[in-house]
This record gives structure tokens, sequence and C-alpha cells, in this order.
């Protein structure tokens, strides 16, 4: 077994003999084209903590240094090999998202203070800036691996959202699920229906109000995209609406605009479904929330609407399928759509049950492939950031099953919960964290981290031994092997200033 730590575990790691590659002074990093962009990122992400003028170009120099290469022939658009020895870093890959995927192998070869948050040029005194002579071949096992922030029960701003970002893409984690909004909170503007925000917008559970503008929301997406993240936008219907029923007095059966809300119960709201208003919000919203979102997905909720009869359901589902499929996304929706037999063609289900799976929830989750979609996995019991550790319940909830353990984060395989459905079926795997009770992005990063590394691991490093596609070294993945691996990162979020809960389950360097 490798004595080099990395998360999440590549397919293979080979050390190699022979001297380490050494950054210093005279070194650069070479790259062209779309391999340029990636350069300039791991550029600015070394010259703060080196001191090292580090030029980005494609020309080639006599002394060792960092090439980024992209092939367009390799297997798999997010996979790289990584090849370091005295003479340099060689990352190659299919596309610059696989190279910007190898670059985050690469941080983890430095020595953790290449991750320190310095100011100015200040370099770091008798570092060695050393990386061991290895040979890694990557891959991801699922194309979807995902994160989902709820900023509509409280309020995060436009640089907490980035932070959260930045500290996924180290991850290999590629999509941000953002839950716009809920019963407490609307978290976007919405030109053609203002008093979302100026209403919807103007509560939360622990403190103000609060909302992303339009330019607010392109900055995110943006920032998103140059580290290789897709945002996935939601917007909850039908249940889980407060906040736009207390804006708009249309929506409401009965046509009366209810009253804001701060607490946390769940499934007491509803739009009227067959209102020609409400059908007029819908179309409204997933038109704009569609222009001003460049990936491919839109996220319409569908979750926990308790109130509404199971027909009803069916068809509103349904039928706001097709308005999202119409404006050219991808529709996602909780498991519980799946009640509807009607879904638009290729609507992706997210799976948020028990590893354990009620029949409901399974037939449920089965509906979306039937009708010619894909899965998301997101078991509560185990991928639910928000439930309490089991040494601490300061912040979070315990209803799903908690509390939750590092290892219980860990210990789970996607293709082995929902009974009938294939691993090919599974488009991938999101780690989700509610913020009822967290206040400010240190709460959050103390309930994810460090559990969010071990389902990033699970979304991208090889099957575990003995379920199928396993890799051939895949047997010695276990949590005694990942343990030492994630406290020796846990360095490296010290070095962040990454906030994380040293839970008395691990051994703490």
């Amino acid at each position: 077994m490798s004595s080099i730590s990395v998360v999440p575990a590549p397919v293979s790691l080979t050390e190699r003999a022979g001297d380490p590659f050494r950054l210093d002074a005279a070194s650069a990093i070479h790259a062209r084209g779309e391999a340029a962009a990636v350069g300039d990122y791991l550029a600015g992400l070394l010259r703060p903590r080196t001191g090292f003028a580090l030029p980005v170009g494609s020309d080639e120099v006599d002394a060792a240094g960092i090439r980024l290469t992209i092939e367009p022939d390799s297997a798999d658009p997010d996979g790289y090999t990584l090849l370091s020895g005295p003479d340099g870093v060689t990352i190659t890959a299919a596309s610059a998202a696989g190279l910007f995927h190898g670059v985050q192998t690469l941080r983890q070869l430095f020595p953790a203070p290449i991750e320190a948050p310095l100011a100015g040029d200040t370099d770091v005194v008798g570092v060695d800036w050393a990386v061991p002579a290895v040979h890694i071949t990557d891959a991801p096992r699922f194309a979807y691996r995902g994160a989902m922030l709820d900023v509509a029960r409280n309020v995060f701003s436009v640089a907490d959202v980035k932070r959260y970002i930045d500290a996924i893409a180290l991850l290999k984690l590629n999509h941000l699920h953002l839950h716009l909004s809920d019963d407490q909170g609307w978290r976007l503007q919405i030109d053609s229906w203002p008093r979302l925000t100026e209403i919807g917008g103007s509560t939360s559970v622990l403190g103000g109000g609060g909302f992303f503008t339009k330019a607010d929301y392109a900055e995110i997406v943006e920032y998103a995209a140059g580290r290789f993240v897709t945002i996935v936008p939601e917007i909850d219907l039908p249940g889980h609406t407060n906040a736009a029923l207390a804006s708009y007095a249309e929506l409401n059966i009965g046509g009366v605009a209810t009253s804001t809300y701060r607490g946390i119960e769940v499934g007491m709201s509803t739009v009227d479904t067959t209102a020609e208003a409400t059908w007029r919000f819908v179309d409204d919203v997933v038109r704009e929330l569609a222009e001003m979102t460049p990936g491919p997905y839109l996220h319409l909720g569908g979750d926990e609407s308790l109130t509404l009869s199971a027909e009803d359901f069916a068809r509103f589902v349904a039928r706001a399928s097709r308005v999202g499929a119409a404006s050219g996304k991808t529709v996602i929706g909780w498991h519980e759509m799946g009640q509807s037999g009607d879904l638009a063609p290729g609507t992706i289900g997210q799976y948020w049950d028990y590893l354990v799976p009620r029949a409901d929830a399974a037939a449920h989750t089965l509906s979306f492939v039937e009708q010619g979609g894909s899965v998301i996995l997101s078991p509560a019991d185990v991928s639910y950031l928000d439930i309490h550790y089991p040494d601490s319940d300061r912040l979070g909830q315990d209803w799903a099953d908690g509390p939750t353990s590092v290892e219980q984060a860990y210990s789970w395989d996607p293709a082995a919960i929902v009974p009938g459905l294939a691993e090919e079926a599974v488009l991938g795997v999101e780690a989700a964290i509610w913020t009822e009770t967290m206040l400010g992005m240190g709460d959050v990063e103390f309930m994810a981290f460090p559990r969010i590394v071990a389902v990033a691991e699970i979304a991208w490093s090889p099957a575990p031994f003995g379920t199928p596609g396993a890799a051939p070294d895949a047997a010695e993945r276990s949590f005694a092997e990942f343990s030492p691996r994630l406290t020796a990162f846990a360095e490296r979020l010290d070095a962040l200033g990454i906030r994380y809960h040293r839970t008395a389950e691990l051994a703490w360097r």
C-alpha cells in the first residue's frame, strides 16, 4: 500500500524509483490552448505560497516544470494521468476538466503549506516544495458528483458560496446544487414576480432576509465554471412554497396570502395546482431560471408535498417537468416525483430515502429509469451532512436515523441501495446540507467536513471490493485504509482555514 495520501483515492497510484520533482524559482508551467486556463489557475494557487514567478506558457525551457497536456483521444473526459519525477510533473487528460482534476491531486502531493492563505507574495520560509515520484492513472466512477447547499432556510452571501465551491472542487466534486426556495425564504431575483424576493426573501430561520440578484447569480455561475463546477438551481414545487405563497395571494388555494414563516416543520404548504396564476408563475420562473443558467439541469423539487392527493401531485409534477424540459434543460426532481408515470422523458430522480429504502421510495425511484431517466443517490442517513455527529449535537438535526459518523458516511455503495437499480442507471452521488440550524459558512463547513470527504470518495473512487465493477486493487478500500488519508487531508483543511469537526472516531494528528 502506498504511503502517499490522496483523497478521493485514485484508480491507480504507483510510487516510482528516483528523486522527487522540486518546484523552484526556475520552474514554469507549460500549457497551451484550452490547458492554459488550468495552468493559470494552478499558478494562482502556487505563486502566493512559494513566491516563485511560475510563468504559464507553451514554450519549452530547460528547467523542470509542470506540463499540462490535452489529448482528446483519452478515454474519460474527467480522467487524467499524472507522472512525476526529477524532470518535472506531466498531467495529461482528454479535456480541461480532466486536467483540473489532476491539478487537485497535484495539490495534495505538495506539502500541506501549499494551501496556506497568505497575503501578498510572501513565501513560506523553509519548505521543500517537493512532489514525490509517482504514476497515477485516474477517472471517476460517476459522472455526476455533487454537493447541495441550502441557501433558502438561512441566508448566505456570494462570497460564502464561492468559498464552498473552492472546497468541493478540491474533492473533485463537479456539481453544486443550490436549494434556492423553501417555506422560509426565496433567494433568487425573478423579474416577472418581484415580490418573491421583496416579501419571500425577507425572512429566514435564524436571522434577517436576503437574496441573490441576477448579477450575483451570474457571478456564482461564472466562478463555478472556472472550477469546472456546474450550478444546479432548485426551485421547490409544489410544496415547500410558503415564501412564494406569502408573496402572491393568487398562488394560494382560496386566494389569501399566507404569513411569512421561520419554523422548520415541513409538508404544510402547496401552491394551488389548478390555478391559472400558478401555471403563469411556473412558466415565468422556469423561463427566467433557464435563461440565467448555462448548465444542463434545473431542479424542480417535488418532495414532501403532504397536503395534495397523490393524483393532484402526479398531475402537477408531470406538467411541471414538461415546462422544464421545454426550456431546453434536463429536469431533476426528488424521488417523490416518480409517483407520476408521465414525466418529461429523461427526467432525473434524486433519491433521498434511507440505505434500506421504504417500498414506495424504491418504486418511485425506479420510475425515473422506466421513463428514460437516471438517478442521483443522496441517502439521508449517510449523505445528509446536517445530521448530528455521534459526539456533537451543537448543530444539525437527528431525524434521518442520526447521528451519522464519518465511518457511516463512507461505508455504503450507491449501486447497492435501491433493489433493481442497475449501476448504469446511476448518474451519480450528491452530499446535501440543510441549514435550519446553521448561521454562516463556518457552521456549514463544521457539519460538512470531514464527512463530505467520505461521500466525495464514494462518488469518485472505484467500487469497493466485492461489488460489481470493482477495480483490481479495490480490495484495500476500507474505512481503516481511508481514515489515515482523511486525517492527513485535515492538515490541508487547517492550512485553508476550513472548519471541520475533529470527531472522536478518528485519530487526529
